[in-house]
């Protein structure tokens, strides 16, 4: 089976939520979050609007995305986006409100300048954002908008953890970006957690070390 090109997966992508709301003169914007699951650092989400004759090639979840890729992208959908902006929630604001409650937070926080827009969302219900609002699951594979979200999202706190790293070397965050490796487990035991960890990620593994 041939694979499929570039221009062909953009054109599968806008098809069923984008292109219907470009055909009744709405905007379409795209929501994501990046870091449900790490142990340490930030929640990030992101929200974007690229005009339908300012589609860049390649945008793909970011999960599908080589690092290199993804940053070229990001600066590329960055330079062609008529609205974009993030939403964080720190360790501490995720600890008191739990991790669902701040991606929400976030996400709201991204969309607050995009009035009027319909807001094509990965999979998070319950939202309260300026326009109609469609839930997707999966939707970074599905949504063209949702993946370009989903870039910016993740370079942006990849790039933050990697600041992190300078500061708290031990955890190994450049590598990692917060997530529950092996060696971010040993060095959380070793170590002992810094103010960007997650106390209420943390407290199992810590009462085991």
């Amino acid at each position: 089976m041939p694979r499929e090109s570039e221009q062909a997966r953009l054109e599968r992508m806008i098809a069923k939520y984008e292109t219907p709301l470009w055909t009744e003169g709405m905007q379409a914007a795209g929501i994501d979050e990046v870091g449900r699951g790490p142990l340490a650092g930030p929640v990030v989400t992101a929200c974007i609007i690229i005009p339908k004759d300012r589609l860049i090639l390649g945008v793909n979840d970011s999960k599908k995305v080589a690092e290199k890729k993804r940053e070229r992208l990001y600066d590329q959908l960055m330079d062609a986006a008529s609205y974009v902006r993030t939403g964080w929630k720190t360790p501490a604001e995720i600890d008191a409100v739990n991790i669902l409650n701040a991606t929400k937070a976030a996400m709201e926080e991204a969309a607050a300048g995009a009035e009027g827009a319909h807001f094509l969302v990965d999979a998070v219900t319950g939202l309260h954002l300026p326009g109609p609002c469609t839930p997707i699951i999966h939707g970074d594979a599905v949504s063209y908008m949702i993946a370009a979200a989903s870039i910016i999202a993740k370079v942006t706190r990849d790039r933050y953890m990697i600041e992190l790293d300078e500061k708290y070397p031990q955890y190994g965050f450049a590598r990692n970006k917060g997530y529950g490796t092996a060696e971010h487990i040993a060095a959380l035991k070793q170590y002992g957690p810094c103010p960007e960890h997650r106390q209420s990620f943390i407290q199992g593994i810590l009462a085991g070390a």
